[in-house]
């Protein structure tokens, strides 16, 4: 009888579980806030996601683009904040009692959710600024939320210089009532951005940042892709969000997004289960999950 497939633990999301913390959190900076101005906050948040079970934590770098900590800001400090993200997170995992692994987060340079505002010319720039950063601490990278191909063709071809391992993850169209073939929020279907990922050089293709009822089509999608196109050992992961659904809009999830009060550790379990039996091997948390899913994730899957 062949074993089921080992399970890797990430992490939860940063910016939520800072704003439990009591951090200092606001738009526009969201969780690059409590990195600029109380980033022990940040230290205790990773240290709460590996004392729960995460295998894999992500440096709390989403927020530092120019859109959330303003282009002047950016300029002047955005190495010095990369590279303190990446610092903290590495003294985290040194400092656990077993092996954790850093993944650096590369974020949408311009807007979460808006492939529109994309623009290929000014994102180089961003991300290597971000890259040179977090390099020295990092043992991967998490290309993470992307909502088009384009988007995330730009971010790997800057990690691809590092020679680091690269996951790439997309986020997908959720709104309520949504039904059919699993979509980017650009509206690419998934087959092609799992295609166009491994193709230039991703370990392992996720989903993030949607709702967790969304998820399970994506997976069977990207297995059947990965198997169809002979491309070998490459993972599936997923990591939800637990964002109230909203309506399909020109200009999505304005503001702070409520939390769903549905998605118990529980819940999540039980929709992950459905996760790794069509194919995932990697399951975490964004936004709205907690230490306490992080934790029944452990208990279920190792």
């Amino acid at each position: 009888m062949t074993s089921p497939p080992a399970v890797t633990i990430l992490d939860g999301g940063m910016g939520r579980q800072l704003s439990r913390m009591g951090a200092p959190f606001r738009l526009p900076e969201w969780s690059a806030l409590a990195l600029i101005e109380a980033p022990h906050f940040v230290s205790d948040a990773h240290d709460a996601f590996i004392a729960a079970g995460a295998q894999v934590i992500t440096t709390n770098s989403y927020a530092l683009v120019p859109a959330r900590i303003g282009e002047a800001r950016f300029a002047a400090d955005g190495e010095r904040l990369a590279d303190l993200s990446g610092r903290l997170a590495r003294a985290a995992a040194d400092r656990a009692g077993a092996p954790v692994r850093v993944a650096g987060s590369l974020p949408p340079v311009f807007e979460s959710y808006r492939p529109d505002l994309f623009d290929a010319k000014r994102a180089p720039a961003i991300i290597d600024t971000m890259v040179s950063g977090l390099v020295p601490y990092i043992d991967s990278w998490l290309i993470e939320t992307q909502s088009s191909i384009a988007e995330a063709e730009v971010a790997m071809a800057a990690a691809r210089r590092t020679n680091l391992p690269i996951w790439v993850s997309f986020t997908l169209r959720d709104e309520i009532g949504r039904d059919g073939p699993a979509q980017l929020r650009s509206g690419e279907p998934v087959e092609l951005a799992v295609a166009a990922a491994v193709q230039r050089g991703a370990q392992a293709v996720l989903f993030n940042c949607s709702q967790p009822e969304v998820m399970d089509a994506a997976v069977r999608a990207a297995a059947a892709t990965i198997a169809g196109g002979g491309y070998g050992a490459v993972r599936i992961g997923v990591y939800a969000n637990a964002f109230v659904p909203e309506p399909e809009a020109v200009e999505p999830y304005a503001g702070i997004s409520e939390i769903r009060d549905d998605v118990s550790p529980q819940r999540y379990v039980e929709l992950a289960a459905t996760w790794v039996q069509s194919g995932a091997t990697i399951i975490g948390g964004c936004c709205g999950i907690g230490p306490e899913h992080i934790a029944a994730l452990r208990s279920r899957f190792r």
